[in-house]
């Protein structure tokens, strides 16, 4: 599988402790397996002023690759009352979560993050929130929170600054 990162910069060897905090799933390195949304997510560096970069890593490469068993993974299939918790308490810096070494689920994008800030000023409920974004189809990405893991399972193929 190839997954992408949409960012600033050509990044061969990631290294987590560039990461930010108060993101979606916490501190992690966050990939994305549609390059169109890796593209959006350059476009606001370049749009800021800077460069606008999309690398591409190879995940898995050989569809007879597995994960061990001992890799703790997080998958939220759907914008759930747990997703939602999720990412309440990660962008609001409340729990890190640092008990997963990979994390996907749906993206708190702009039209999420609307709903998700009348859900922090509690001007609506949880069960409101959900049903507002029930018919968001989720973008997905992937957050990879283990170092050990980015280096062993993630493959840089290549990095293209965007025009």
């Amino acid at each position: 599988m190839i997954l992408y990162h949409g960012g600033n910069a050509f990044i061969n060897n990631p290294d987590l402790s560039f990461s930010r905090e108060r993101t979606d799933f916490g501190k992690g390195f966050y990939l994305t397996p549609f390059e169109e949304q890796a593209l959006r997510w350059a476009e606001r560096f370049k749009f800021e002023g800077g460069k606008g970069v999309i690398n591409a890593y190879g995940f898995l490469e050989k569809i007879s690759e597995k994960l061990p068993d001992t890799i703790r993974v997080l998958e939220f299939e759907t914008h759930s009352l747990e997703w939602l918790s999720f990412i309440s308490d990660c962008r609001l810096g409340r729990n890190i979560h640092d008990e997963y070494d990979i994390i996907i689920g749906g993206v708190a994008n702009d039209k999420v993050i609307q709903t998700l800030q009348l859900y922090f000023r509690e001007i609506i409920t949880a069960d409101d929130a959900i049903g507002r974004l029930r018919y968001n189809k989720p973008n997905y990405q992937y957050c990879f929170k283990n170092q050990n893991i980015i280096d062993q399972y993630l493959h840089f193929i290549k990095a293209e600054e965007i025009t």
